[in-house]
């Protein structure tokens, strides 16, 4: 079954609540972060769905993997910078939780994917 649009694709819609989840967190990040961590953490998080919407509207099965592949590397960047906020304590521990289940729902779906791409 052919989806009409990314936007039916559940790892485009949960990496979308990411992104949100990593707004809501940075927005109680200290002020003196803004142009630091906060911006590196939005670029990454946006860059995600982002990714998937390109790679799926590319026009071979080639482009699109790539940019699953480009989306699974800014979930990793954007892992680590979590990593780095959470050791620098810009915010309570268990505000990073619900940030971090999800990041880490969507990595698995991008590997999901890009392993299903090389198989065919």
């Amino acid at each position: 079954m052919k989806l009409k649009s990314h936007k039916e694709l559940i790892v485009w819609r949960k990496s979308m609540e990411l992104a949100t989840l990593i707004y809501e967190l940075t927005s109680i990040f200290p002020r003196s972060e803004l142009y630091g961590i906060i911006s590196q953490m939005r670029r990454a998080a946006v860059s995600i769905p982002s990714n998937i919407a390109e790679g799926y509207g590319r026009s071979s099965r080639k482009e699109y993997r790539q940019f699953l592949y480009i989306a699974y590397g800014n979930a990793l960047e954007l892992e680590t910078q979590l990593i780095i906020a959470k050791k620098l304590k810009l915010s309570n521990t268990g505000d990073f939780e619900k940030s971090e289940s999800v990041l880490q729902e969507v990595l698995k779906m991008l590997n999901s994917m890009t392993n299903k791409f090389k198989s065919v």
